[in-house]
């Protein structure tokens, strides 16, 4: 493995009453004359009088049981901002436009932010990118044990659990970057009757929600889970639930989107729900024969394809990967190919789709590529990246190798616990590169940065 860079961090803590910052943040914005010629100043300022930046982004890296977060900066690979959380052991992800961090930490009922400090505005007559140190805010959200965090087309949906032992109903927290920039504090646009383990799925002025029915009639097994699905429709500033679907989906557990549709797992297959721009056509996939106790519980889906991949788990069992053709209302087994005792630690979508990555826990990173099969989608087995050279049998208990994908490369970065580096992989030629070298333990890690627009209509 070839190192090209290593880094000394030079890290000040200043404290906040929820996060702490680095100092005040400062804007640096590119300002020029559209019939002036661009300033030699290293950013891509493109067409049209367009003011963009051509960054590799930004990297927040958590730490193991730890409340801190740092960020790096990836054109320099320097740190550029260390934070406290209220609570260690969050989760963090970008927001749905990736100018913002998102620590959520389900146990403590509490959502907060870390502004990335890159973005781009629409202007309308021209794109205009912005640069600053990253900066805690003030905004954060309370509610009752937020999971999971769904981000579609720049609107990020928070599914609030709810908790029964308090008589606390589930919620929905819908939000933009714009939102987030605001502070916008009526951003709980769904609440429910009961608490349940759910998802919701944004889709333009829809929303696809889990619902769980009474106990007496719900025909999930673990009664938490919810085994119906609903469309809500935004009406102004409110959204109404429109219908609740009548076919079921036992132990509904995983949700993802495709180009035009949007897929749940069930206990018993997958539940689609076709978008035709004005209602939604629902059908099911029944699971394969060889799945056994499995069933699908995580989905992957990506814009630019209708064939998402499903991940068939269970209790001591090894997964199994499988393509699910919307279209075509087919599943079929992927042969992912996985090295000896290698198991699935994370899985995710080059930004154009291209290709999908499954990261395991032998230190090998696999791609898949999408081919067409007698008129069906299947994702197949394209090549491996052996990432790490460090004796994988050693990672601690507790500790994994982690994955983000870049939004502005075709590039996968992977937290390396063993050799506290984080790794690029280039997914067009597999060449591997250390971005990061550091000097405490990784964990999780979040891409923040402006994301690869190839067009802009405007």
């Amino acid at each position: 493995m070839k190192n090209t860079c290593k880094l000394s961090l030079i890290a000040t803590l200043c404290s906040t009453l929820w996060l702490t910052g680095c100092g005040d943040a400062k804007t640096t914005i590119n300002e020029k004359e559209s019939e002036q010629p661009a300033p030699d100043d290293g950013h891509n300022h493109g067409n049209g009088g367009d003011i963009t930046i051509d960054s590799l982004g930004r990297l927040a890296i958590s730490a193991p049981d730890s409340d801190q977060i740092s960020v790096f900066d990836l054109d320099d690979s320097e740190l550029v901002g260390q934070f406290s959380t209220t609570y260690a052991g969050s989760r963090i992800t970008a927001s749905a436009g990736y100018r913002y961090l998102v620590i959520t930490n389900r146990e403590n009922g509490h959502t907060g932010f870390i502004d990335g400090g890159l973005w781009r505005e629409d202007h309308v007559a021209h794109l205009h990118d912005y640069e600053q140190a990253p900066a805690t805010i003030d905004f954060h959200i309370d509610s009752s044990q937020p999971t999971h965090v769904v981000k579609h087309e720049g609107v990020m949906a928070i599914f609030n659990d709810g908790n029964a032992d308090t008589s606390t109903n589930a919620s929905v927290n819908l939000l933009t970057d714009e939102n987030i920039t605001a502070a916008k504090t009526d951003s709980e646009v769904i609440t429910f009757d009961m608490n349940m383990h759910g998802v919701a799925e944004p889709r333009g002025d829809f929303i696809l929600t889990t619902v769980r029915r009474d106990d007496a009639t719900s025909t999930s097994a673990a009664k938490i889970l919810p085994d119906q699905v609903a469309v809500y429709h935004k009406h102004g500033d409110e959204y109404e639930q429109d219908v609740i679907f009548d076919t079921t989906c036992p132990n509904l557990h995983g949700a993802a989107q495709s180009e035009n549709f949007v897929a749940f797992g069930c206990g018993d297959g997958v539940f689609l729900a076709k978008d035709d721009g004005h209602d939604f056509d629902v059908s099911k996939i029944a699971n394969l024969d060889n799945f056994d106790s499995r069933r699908v519980g995580s989905l992957y889906g990506h814009h630019s394809h209708n064939a998402l991949i499903g991940v068939a788990s269970a209790r001591d069992t090894t997964p199994l990967l499988v393509t699910v053709d919307a279209v075509n209302g087919a599943m079929s087994e992927i042969d992912w190919q996985p090295q000896t005792d290698a198991a699935p630690v994370s899985y995710g979508f080059s930004v154009d789709g291209d290709v999908f990555v499954i990261l395991d826990n032998q230190g090998y990173l696999t791609l898949l590529e999408s081919h067409d099969h007698d008129g069906e989608t299947e994702w197949e087995f394209a090549s491996r990246v052996d990432f790490t050279q460090q004796d994988v049998s050693t990672m601690p208990d507790g500790q994994s190798f982690s994955l983000v994908m870049s939004q502005h490369a075709d590039t996968a970065y992977i937290s390396d616990p063993l050799a506290n580096t984080i790794v690029a992989v280039d997914l067009a030629d597999g060449d591997i590169t250390t971005a990061l070298s550091l000097d405490f333990t990784p964990a999780n890690i979040s891409w923040l940065g402006i994301k690869n627009e190839e067009e802009h209509a405007h």
